[in-house]
Parts: structure tokens; C-alpha cells; sequence
């Protein structure tokens, strides 16, 4: 990744490259917003410090690429939390897509101990939208319900089994799908087949967001597939995520952005 990252950085570019009104608009307010609203992750973050400490073990059923930090199946919750989590810094720019869309039916791929999924559940607090997230190993999903329920997010449902089997009976149940974020399997064939089953249910303003998309050949190679699939029209690099978009009304273009 230390090879992606430099090269990242050669092409990214700021909001003086952005002509769109809506781009312009979307990372100078959302992407690189300087204000979010700390009170509300406040709960969130109390949550990732007692899971940081926990020594409790768990096994873990891991049905995708796996960890490259430590790949045994018998690992302390606070192990998983300090190495297997988004960063609050991408559960904040999470909180704020969701927000700006006005997102309702959100799809969560990969809800590990239930933290990044926990943030864009909060966003939605104030309008009543709902989550669906999917967990291959029904232990760390037990540790993540706990998680919600001591937040008091009722608005999260839990889909526990082998994405492969579950996914799309899970997002078909929900309808059109307004945000959906890819977190499992980082592996090419899984991610593009994942990418194709949601395509089924997005509309004009869905958006997709992409986790580690430059963490392996594989998922640069899936990336690409994404970037240039018809139905795409723009997309934004910012290296540890990528954001896709299918608004008809935006000229085809792809984006490297600093985050």
C-alpha cells in the first residue's frame, strides 16, 4: 500500500479541480468539512475506548481476505478494535454522507464489532431511517448488537451468515437503497459480484462507498472494474475509500481527492 499511497498523493487533487457545483459542494462541505457535530459521536467513541480495553476472546469466521495485522481465528475484542475498525475520522465522513443524502435505506457490508455502522445509524437519528448490516461471524455480531443496544439504536438490523447466501435476499426485502457501504470481502470477484447484486437496487441520488480500495491488487483491480461499469458516472478517490455515484444528470468523470 506504501507504493499506492505515494502515488495517491502525486495525483490527488483539492476542490480547484472541481467545476461541478455539486462536487464543489459535497468536498468542501462534507469531505473535508471542518465541524461535525462531536456531541453526537461522543457515545460512540466511550463505546471504541471500552472496546479497545476488553480482553475477552471471541473466534472469529472470517469468510473473506482476512487480516493482514493478525490472522488468527482466536482474538481479544480489543485487538479487533484497535487494529480491524474504521478510524472515528472515516465513521465522522460516514455520518456525513449519510446526512447530506438524506439517506433512509442504508446497506452495510461487513459490520465487524458494529462501530463504523454505528455511526451512520446516528445519522439518521433525526430523520428515522434504518440499517441493514451483514456479518459473516455470528460472534463478533453479538458483541456488535450489544454495542447498538447500549447506544439505543433500534434502527439497526443484523443479517448474520455467508454474504454470498444472505445478501441478496437481505437487500431485496429493503427496496431501492439509498447508501450502501462495502466493507467485506476485499477480494476482486466477491467485491464486483457485491457491487453488481446492489446495482439492482439503487436509483439517481444511491450512493456507494468503497472501503480500502487500494489495500491489494485485487481491490485496485475491483476498483477499476467499478470506475469504469456503465452505470457509473462519477467517482472519488481519497485513497482509503472510494465514492460512486450514479446521478444521470453528472458528466462522467473520475476524481483523486485529498482527504
Amino acid at each position: 500500500m506504501i507504493t499506492a499511497y505515494f502515488r495517491y498523493l502525486s495525483r490527488a487533487r483539492d476542490e480547484h479541480s472541481l467545476h461541478s457545483p455539486f462536487l464543489y459542494a459535497l468536498y468542501t462541505e462534507v469531505i473535508r468539512a471542518r465541524r461535525s457535530p462531536e456531541k453526537a459521536f461522543a457515545p460512540i467513541q466511550a463505546v471504541r475506548k471500552k472496546l479497545r480495553r476488553s480482553q475477552q476472546q471471541i473466534t472469529i469466521t472470517d469468510l473473506g481476505a482476512g487480516s493482514k495485522v493478525n490472522p488468527s481465528r482466536q482474538r481479544t475484542i480489543g485487538d479487533i478494535a484497535r487494529h480491524s475498525q474504521k478510524s472515528a475520522r472515516f465513521g465522522r465522513l460516514l455520518f456525513r454522507l449519510v446526512q447530506r443524502f438524506q439517506a433512509t435505506t442504508i446497506v452495510d457490508l461487513g459490520t465487524s464489532l458494529g462501530l463504523t455502522t454505528a455511526y451512520m445509524a446516528e445519522a439518521t437519528r433525526v430523520y428515522d431511517g434504518r440499517v441493514m448490516t451483514f456479518e459473516g461471524c455470528a460472534e463478533t455480531a453479538a458483541v456488535a448488537r450489544q454495542n447498538f443496544d447500549q447506544l439505543k439504536q433500534q434502527n439497526v438490523t443484523i443479517v448474520v451468515g455467508n454474504l454470498d447466501k444472505t445478501l441478496a435476499t437481505g437487500i431485496a426485502s429493503l427496496g431501492p437503497v439509498d447508501f450502501v457501504f462495502f466493507d467485506a470481502n476485499h477480494r476482486y470477484e466477491p467485491t464486483v459480484r457485491y457491487f453488481e447484486t446492489c446495482l439492482r437496487h439503487i436509483h439517481n441520488d444511491t450512493v456507494f462507498v468503497f472501503d480500502d480500495i487500494h489495500w491489494s491488487d485485487e481491490m485496485e483491480q475491483a476498483w477499476a472494474y467499478i470506475q469504469k461499469h456503465p452505470s457509473v458516472t462519477v467517482t472519488i478517490d481519497l485513497f482509503w475509500v472510494g465514492l460512486v455515484f450514479f446521478r444521470q444528470e453528472q458528466p462522467r468523470e473520475d476524481f483523486i481527492l485529498r482527504f
